[in-house]
């Protein structure tokens, strides 16, 4: 639902540009607001943005921040899993496909969360968005990116250490 390709960088841009501004002269600090550069990736819809929402909604809890994603107060779990409303965010038609009635899909939702998102597509997830890939099936990566240089996950893992 992104109207420009670069809308999210440019936002990212903009908030480091003008908002650190802000919270080092009330806080009298220096520096950048985040630890690294903003990074982002193109997401295949189908197979991979609900796993994606789950490893959003899971971070502070990896990062032993919280319990539950229930409790961080920055986090969509409460819109998603609870249906509490929250202005900023607007369902994706591949959330509003998890069930009919909006009672049905915050269980569906919640539900998700009863396993453990799988190990290699955490692996996708953090390779794809550090490094600017495109997250997907293969077929999907060389549809929109023919001829990139880019190697395959699993290619790329099979380096020296795998040997």
């Amino acid at each position: 639902m992104v109207e420009k390709a670069d809308s999210a960088s440019l936002l990212m841009k903009h908030l480091g540009q003008r908002y650190v501004q802000y919270v080092n002269r009330t806080y009298r600090r220096n520096g950048t607001l985040w630890e690294g550069r903003f990074c982002s990736c193109l997401t295949q819809t189908e197979d991979y943005l609900l796993a994606c929402y789950l490893y959003i909604e899971l971070n502070p809890v990896r990062a032993g921040m919280v319990r539950h994603p229930c409790d961080y107060r920055w986090s969509s779990y409460a819109a998603n899993a609870e249906g509490r409303p929250n202005r900023l965010i607007r369902p994706h038609y591949q959330y509003l496909c998890l069930a009919q009635s909006d009672t049905q899909r915050c269980i569906a939702y919640r539900d998700l969360f009863k396993t453990d998102l799988d190990a290699d597509v955490l692996s996708q997830i953090r390779d794809s968005t550090n490094g600017n890939f495109v997250l997907g099936a293969e077929r999907f990566q060389k549809k929109l990116n023919p001829h990139s240089t880019n190697v395959p996950h699993a290619a790329r893992r099979a380096g020296p250490q795998g040997q």
